[in-house]
């Protein structure tokens, strides 16, 4: 038994640790003015700031794509770069701000080709 409530601490250490990170994100990036991403409307102009989350590169149909994941603690989108296979300054957990407009591809939101600044 004595396991069982050290495996239950060590999992609410981790859930309290993601949403205390969470919480920072969303009080570092909603002072900036920009949307956060779990308002962004989809086909709209839209500029957003986040950390990279993970950075991989999977081809789409045959050409080279650089994936990342943004998220700001309010929620994801997928960002698209076609054609890269890498970009100097894009990797995991660094800060970025991006623009332009989200789709839905597969039911996940995307941002193809966004216009961006390293922060």
């Amino acid at each position: 038994m004595a396991g069982k409530s050290r495996l239950r601490r060590t999992i609410s250490r981790w859930a309290n640790t993601t949403e205390a990170e969470a919480r920072d994100l969303q009080r570092e990036f909603s002072a900036s003015g920009v949307l956060p991403i779990g308002e962004a409307p989809d086909r709209e102009r839209i500029q957003l700031r986040g950390t990279l989350r993970t950075v991989t590169l999977r081809p789409r149909g045959g050409v080279p794509a650089l994936e990342a994941e943004l998220y700001d603690g309010t929620g994801t989108v997928t960002v698209v770069w076609l054609g890269r296979r890498r970009i100097a300054g894009i990797d995991a957990g660094r800060a970025i701000e991006v623009s332009g407009r989200i789709g839905r591809q597969d039911g996940q939101r995307v941002l193809f080709n966004p216009r961006y600044e390293l922060l």
